[in-house]
């Protein structure tokens, strides 16, 4: 059976342009891969995907018209049971083979095989391969069913009854294998040769394909249409980086912005507007967000970082004079920025601690009160904080910082833009002279938001992120908003991941277990609340405080787990193997900025000669100890020690314990490590020649008391036994 390429077009009203990427990848990648099931295809076959706002499509090589026959063998059953003491077929076999569609057979067509101990019939027959015709409709039914759409559309089709469901309606559908058209239906629709081009850029209002291969030349020539998503996309990246460069100003790279802008257009025409340079006054992320949000603008920056009053679009149509096409974006842009402009003199005639009581009625969560309440809480934890951190300057500098932290949500350019929160937090605050630790500390407390994204710039900001993040924690796991497979809403364990590497990046002393000891007193005291009330205007007072939540201990070890499995994903992105995060996360450190070095320590430790053979000796004593049912005291008494082997360990503990205790307490948990490698003879010796459970119980004692030494001075930096294989 000859080869021909195959060639699957579905003529759309416009897709959504944030989803088309994903739309064009799936639709090509499910319908190939469900030809390739139906052996429809072969391993050369090359798949090209096409996506543009109005259609779906997929060119497919060396497609076969039909599948090849294939042999199949069918277990039927024991021949005990399928044939009778005559040999003949029993009505068990006659009910079996007529399900298989074969009522009338012979006995003798019928093979017969050893099946594990019992001899069993098996029919063999050749089964006709799928035709194209029948494959495709299946592929394309399974393509459509499979798209990544949360929500399809509801449509009727001409002959006004039938309804049928799709991203968007459908026109037309193409299915060509080399010049000919398959024969299928979809979606109220028979396949055909047609689409069209451009809506105003095209030479005809319709375009015949005519061979698959055709389908994307004939697309540009005739349609004006680039239909490679891909292709698409690097013609205006292009663009906009050569249009940049004639006039010597730089782009910012955004992916989703491109990818976006790339779904909205078929022909990508680069153009260069301008606005008037008095919007510049305005903080430049609200002018970035509002051009790229609203308008699909790319803004362009001059050498140093700054904003200019230029920006580049993307039009959907080319014209000798594009004057028309500038203009009514720069009328477009202006009246955005002006409401921006607006927005932004409003806010600051307006101080920031002025917006707080309106806190009071904005909800935090219906369990946990309102923000302003949020704002006690968050004052007195950051305050903790700061003076654990820094001492009390810093305390003081954390609770004012938090007092305003959330004051920007009532602004009217959040209200319009909430992704400037903090943000413009930060330039109020500066407008009013406060200082620009405080201010960079407003903008500062939302960080990290995402993966790789900043820490809080100043130890003021940290303070503040640490309280907002760890009381949202703390509450939520409290009120049981805990998350479940792939659903976290409030996105905690991206809080999680923020405290965490605030923590250890930024280098801070202080155990985990004693901050959260303080968030989960602070949240849970209600004199807080109290105090809240009073301060509140007669109007307000008689708002409900809901019920400070109770932290029983299962949801303060749920929620210490889920910090650490957070921390044990980190580190082993980071590059460290499960068996070194395992080694150090036994010991349960609580200096989390300490954790670096104890893993370095440990990869040094397991290059040397000795680490294979410690470790194992290590994992041999913690099985030994772990059958102890009594506990064990540490101290060994030398006047029971017997054998030479165990004397010679006991001595050698002794002259390594100072040593030992000298470089752990000095931080150099390289040093500690590799102390241990002059264990290696003395434990090897002893574990050779000296029997531990021995029927003595006082010499029993005494060898599990020196195991148990043993124990504690090679654990002080990592359980090493984890790391043995």
């Amino acid at each position: 059976m000859g080869t021909r390429n195959l060639l699957v077009e579905l003529l759309v009203e416009e897709l959504p342009p944030k989803s088309l990427k994903k739309l064009g990848e799936s639709f090509a990648h499910t319908l190939s891969q469900s030809l390739a099931m139906q052996q429809l295809t072969s391993i050369n076959t090359t798949i090209t995907p096409y996506a543009t706002p109005r259609r779906l499509a997929v060119h497919l090589t060396e497609v076969l018209s039909q599948a090849p026959n294939q042999q199949q063998s069918h277990k039927l059953m024991p021949v005990a049971i399928g044939l009778d003491s005559a040999g003949q077929a029993t009505p068990a076999l006659i009910k079996k083979m007529s399900s298989l569609g074969m009522e009338i057979f012979s006995v003798a067509e019928l093979k017969r095989a050893m099946d594990g101990k019992a001899e069993a019939l098996f029919l063999e027959r050749t089964v006709t391969g799928t035709l194209l015709v029948n494959g495709l409709q299946t592929a394309l039914e399974q393509a459509i069913a499979q798209l990544p759409i949360p929500k399809v559309m509801a449509y009727q089709l001409t002959d006004g009854w039938s309804t049928v469901n799709f991203v968007r309606p459908v026109h037309s559908l193409i299915a060509l294998h080399g010049k000919e058209v398959v024969a299928i239906n979809l979606l109220g629709l028979t396949a055909g040769n047609t689409t069209r081009g451009h809506r105003f850029e095209a030479k005809s209002n319709s375009i015949v394909i005519q061979e698959a291969d055709s389908y994307a030349q004939q697309l540009q020539n005739e349609g004006a249409i680039v239909a490679s998503f891909v292709e698409r996309r690097q013609a205006i990246s292009d663009q906009l980086i050569a249009t940049a460069n004639k006039v010597n100003l730089n782009l910012i790279a955004d992916e989703a912005l491109l990818d976006e802008v790339t779904a909205l257009v078929e022909h990508p025409n680069v153009l260069m507007g301008q606005f008037a340079e008095a919007f510049l006054e305005v903080p430049q992320e609200c002018l970035i967000l509002t051009m790229k949000a609203n308008q699909k603008y790319f803004p362009l920056f001059d050498q140093h970082g700054k904003l200019t009053n230029q920006f580049l679009l993307v039009s959907n149509i080319c014209r000798d004079d594009p004057h028309a096409i500038i203009d009514g974006n720069e009328r477009v842009v202006r009246s955005r920025l002006a409401d921006a402009k607006f927005f932004f003199d409003q806010d600051r005639k307006k101080p920031l601690i002025s917006r707080l009581p309106g806190l009071n009625a904005v909800i935090y969560h219906h369990q946990l009160g309102t923000q302003g309440l949020r704002i006690e809480y968050l004052c007195a934890l950051a305050s903790k904080i700061g003076a654990m951190i820094g001492g009390d300057q810093l305390a003081i500098e954390a609770a004012q910082a938090t007092k305003l932290a959330k004051a920007d949500l009532l602004t009217d350019m959040v209200g319009e833009f909430p992704e400037l929160q903090g943000v413009m937090g930060r330039y109020y605050a500066q407008h009013e002279g406060l200082s620009d630790a405080i201010a960079y500390a407003i903008e500062d407390h939302y960080k990290p938001r995402y993966a790789g994204d900043v820490l809080p710039r100043n130890l003021i900001g940290v303070c503040v992120a640490l309280a907002d993040k760890l009381e949202t924690l703390v509450n939520l796991f409290a009120i049981g908003q805990i998350p479940t497979g792939d659903k976290d809403p409030y996105a905690l364990r991206r809080h999680a991941l923020g405290v965490i590497r605030m923590l250890i990046e930024k280098d801070l002393p202080i155990e985990l277990n004693k901050l959260l000891q303080l968030v989960f007193d602070i949240v849970q005291d209600e004199a807080i609340a109290q105090q809240w009330q009073q301060t509140m205007g007669d109007e307000q007072r008689s708002v409900v405080i809901p019920k400070r939540p109770i932290l029983t201990t299962e949801i303060v070890e749920s929620l210490q787990q889920f910090i650490s499995d957070r921390l044990a994903g980190v580190l082993r992105e980071q590059g460290y193997t499960a068996q070194e995060v395992d080694a150090v996360l036994a010991l349960n450190p609580q200096y989390l900025n300490d954790i670096p070095k104890r893993l370095a320590a440990v990869r040094a430790f397991s290059s040397l000669p000795e680490a294979a053979s410690l470790a194992a000796a290590n994992k041999r004593v913690s099985n030994i100890l772990k059958k102890v049912e009594h506990e064990i005291h540490g101290q060994v008494n030398s006047n029971q020690l017997c054998e030479e082997a165990e004397k010679a360990l006991h001595e050698a503990l002794l002259d390594l314990t100072d040593k030992v205790d000298q470089a752990f307490n000095e931080k150099d948990y390289v040093v500690t490590l590799q102390i241990l490698a002059e264990l290696k003879t003395v434990i090897d010796a002893f574990f050779d020649h000296v029997m531990v459970n021995v029927e003595d119980e006082d010499l029993r004692t005494n060898r599990f008391a020196l195991l148990k030494q043993l124990q504690q001075i090679m654990n002080r930096v990592a359980d090493i036994s984890r790391l043995a294989s």
